[in-house]
């Protein structure tokens, strides 16, 4: 129904940038809040940054002012710019859309299968 299509990531190195995009499609209603999280070895997943469909965003205090969540809602797409990447921000990050697939329908989130960002020292 909601397919969650995640590109970008990679192998960087510390103080580098990497990019990822996250396109939500298949057959839904609407799509609302979405956003990345990741979770890095032995770590639990954790919210990375997320926006409304009016381009409020937040993010975790971990990197903020060195990463860029972006939204483009006609195609339902969102951006994250990582610039200053630091060992710890290793991890899979994972896309995540709140989607109503019908009108007046409850909100499910869906995931997407995550993409590895490996920051080296």
């Amino acid at each position: 129904q909601v397919q969650l299509l995640e590109s970008g990531g990679g192998l960087v190195q510390a103080g580098g940038s990497l990019g990822l995009s996250c396109a939500a499609s298949g057959s839904f209603h609407r799509v609302e809040v979405m956003g990345w999280y990741r979770q890095g070895p032995g770590k639990q997943r954790e919210l990375v940054a997320q926006i409304s469909t009016g381009g409020s965003a937040d993010y975790a205090g971990s990197v903020e002012g060195r990463f860029t969540i972006s939204r483009d809602s006609d195609l339902n797409t969102i951006y994250l710019q990582m610039n200053s990447l630091k060992p710890e921000d290793t991890a899979i990050y994972y896309c995540a859309a709140e989607v109503a697939l019908r009108p007046g329908a409850f909100m499910y989130n869906y995931w997407g299968q995550g993409t590895q960002v490996t920051v080296s020292s």
